[in-house]
């Protein structure tokens, strides 16, 4: 065989290899404790998008002046951003403080792994299977959650078609009753 033509060929299966590979960029998101909803789904679609191009991310909350007395709050949206993105990404470093900042870095799944399966509760006669805390109806209630759920019209439209009228608020500034001053006599 011709050496010109095995040098070509190594070559060519050298900048094939190169083609596939992909090298891992550290990508950074920068957030605030006191972020609009809107403003934090938009820094978490960068952040998933991130990591389904398997780069790592960084994700920062920077506090400044009265924040820095609450990192809880930065904690709590860290570990909101985990649960969000925990079908794409896992935990590489925790939230931990670092100056004025919290920062949590977070890796792609490996290609094979799928999301952890959450526990399944269990089936039983043990009682009420909602977490602590939560609200609703009581243990054995099958009330449904919205008059649409349940298919029928709420009672408490008028049957003539007609608006209702707004019973929880005045009708103008003017008419609604004042509150008494503290420490002064009502007026007879």
């Amino acid at each position: 065989m011709d050496f010109g033509k095995y040098k070509y060929e190594q070559n060519k299966k050298a900048q094939k290899a190169r083609k596939k590979q992909h090298v891992t960029h550290l990508k950074e998101v920068k957030l605030r404790p006191k972020i609009e909803e809107h403003d934090y789904r938009f820094k978490v679609e960068h952040g998933r998008e991130f990591l389904e191009e398997h780069d790592k991310v960084k994700f920062t909350v920077m506090f400044r002046g009265r924040e820095m007395a609450h990192p809880e709050a930065g904690f709590r949206l860290l570990q909101k951003v985990v649960q969000d993105l925990e079908a794409v990404g896992q935990v590489e470093i925790p939230a931990r403080m670092e100056g004025r900042s919290m920062t949590l870095l977070m890796v792609p799944r490996p290609l094979g792994a799928a999301k952890p399966a959450a526990p399944q509760p269990q089936s039983g006669t043990a009682g009420n299977s909602k977490p602590a805390g939560t609200r609703g109806p009581a243990a054995g209630g099958s009330r449904p959650a919205t008059p649409a759920a349940s298919g029928t019209k709420p009672s408490s439209s008028p049957a003539s078609g007609a608006k209702p009228a707004a019973a929880h608020r005045p009708a103008s500034p003017a008419a609604a009753p004042k509150p008494a001053a503290a420490g002064s006599k009502p007026k007879s």
